[in-house]
């Protein structure tokens, strides 16, 4: 492995300066003028631009260094984290989209809250919040390891300068801001994991070495991860597309429901190259340096660069942080102001921009007291997408079963989930089961319990309703 000496340090270093100082303008020159920019783009953003949003979501600084370590560790079948948000996209766009987007509301709990009322709709934003957090912390992490590793620095201090950073970006862009910015972000990311592919690929001599002289279950399609885990990665990453916040953010910046639909397709055309990718650079880095830790799997290959190039795919890395920890804290602020600020303080635009701003940095540095307590980023990311699973169930039950209108069974459902959910992944997925499977069933098993006890205090249309059905 080459070092990197204080000439090469201080090119890669001025390249990162660079691209910050230029996207950092460019932010500026696009920010959001007002609340409905900041918040929905004033539903107006193409659709290829809002499929690369999506795409982003999914495949950040956190899936992207996350996958890495798990295809270090347990082989090409971590591709199956990323790979899961493509068949989701496709079966959200089939699904839930035009239905979604024809609310006309800009938050998931906004829109279930048409079936529910506003205290399901609390619920679900305070869930969601928790869950996005965590996202946050988890992308933090992934990001401080890739700057950290290169600038010979901390991973404290690596991760106070992506928070700085970042912040800056959705604190003044917005939805408008970010989502163009976000197009740059994106290509020079896509570049950047190409030229580890190549890299690694040219150091392992290309996959027939590596295949040969590598355990087996490094190449079969459950690998070390078994079928059950992979399962329930698929089944968490589609739920919480199905209702991640930015996501439902994203897709109403669109101009109708059909371009809503196009962005979909063109999120899974990008995401199924960069799955497969990331897998076999964590292989790769396997081969290579089976000696370091398997967080380093993806920033291990920048050492074995020219500067130059080191410095475009570091640059290409911290584009990757940048875009996930901005997307993820603009949901989160979204929902704060539009969830409980609006409804409660009634401001005037202005001071609901005014408010957005300062949620907007509370939100961009509250992950940092958690950065030292992750240290496996794709399990933290699979809870977080289990816990968003659990409310895209009980979407699905208002969409699709109008006779489960239980406002008191929707809320007892959600804070089941949340409560058991968190509680399984904190005792370690007890008796081999795995938490995206209690937040899947926990919330349908709560709902159809409330629909056999009688609720006394239950509003006529909810007792008529039951009633016809009973008779049915």
């Amino acid at each position: 492995m080459n070092h990197f000496d204080l000439t090469d340090t201080l090119i890669i270093i001025g390249m990162i300066v660079f691209y910050i100082a230029f996207t950092s303008w460019l932010t500026l020159k696009l920010r959001s003028k007002s609340s409905s920019e900041f918040m929905e783009g004033s539903r107006a953003l193409p659709a290829f631009i809002v499929g690369i949003l999506l795409m982003t979501e999914f495949i950040g600084a956190k899936s992207t260094v996350g996958t890495a370590q798990a295809a270090f560790e347990s082989g090409i079948a971590a591709s199956w984290s990323v790979i899961g948000a493509a068949i989701g996209f496709l079966l959200f766009g089939m699904i839930l989209v035009k239905k979604i987007y024809n609310t006309g509301k800009v938050t998931i709990s906004g829109a279930i809250a048409e079936k529910y009322g506003t205290s399901t709709k609390n619920i679900i934003s305070i869930i969601m919040i928790y869950a996005l957090l965590l996202v946050n912390v988890g992308n933090y992490v992934s990001g401080a390891a890739a700057i950290s590793t290169v600038l010979k620095i901390s991973l404290p201090v690596a991760a106070l300068i992506t928070a700085i950073v970042s912040t800056f970006y959705f604190y003044f862009g917005g939805l408008k801001g970010v989502a163009y910015v976000t197009l740059i972000h994106s290509g020079v990311k896509y570049i950047g994991v190409m030229i580890i592919l190549y890299v690694a690929l040219k150091m392992t001599g290309g996959i027939t070495p590596m295949v040969q002289q590598m355990p087996e279950f490094y190449w079969t399609w459950d690998g070390n991860i078994g079928a059950s885990t992979i399962f329930a990665w698929l089944i968490g990453t589609i739920g919480s597309i199905f209702c991640t916040q930015f996501v439902i953010q994203a897709i109403s910046a669109t101009k109708d429901a059909k371009s809503a639909k196009r962005a979909t397709w063109i999120a899974f055309l990008f995401c199924m190259p960069i799955a497969l990718a990331i897998a076999v650079i964590g292989v790769a880095a396997k081969f290579v340096h089976p000696e370091i830790k398997s967080l380093y799997a993806l920033p291990v290959f920048l050492q074995d660069m020219n500067p130059w190039v080191a410095g475009l795919v570091t640059t290409s890395l911290v584009a990757s942080i940048f875009i996930s920890v901005s997307t993820v804290a603009l949901a989160i602020a979204s929902l704060i102001v539009k969830d409980f600020y609006v409804p409660y303080y009634n401001p005037t635009p202005e001071k609901e921009m005014k408010m957005t701003r300062v949620f907007s940095l509370i939100i961009g540095f509250l992950p940092l007291v958690f950065v030292l307590l992750v240290p496996e980023v794709l399990k933290l990311s699979f809870f977080t997408r289990a816990i968003r699973l659990s409310i895209s169930v009980v979407a699905m039950i208002a969409f699709y079963l109008p006779f489960f209108n239980s406002t008191r069974g929707a809320n007892a459902s959600l804070i089941a989930a949340c409560v058991v959910t968190s509680v399984w992944y904190v005792m370690g997925n007890p008796f081999g089961i795995d938490n995206m499977y209690v937040a899947l069933v926990t919330p349908a098993v709560v709902m159809l319990l409330d629909r056999l006890i009688p609720n006394k205090n239950a509003p006529q249309s909810e007792k008529k309703t039951s009633v016809s059905q009973t008779g049915a």
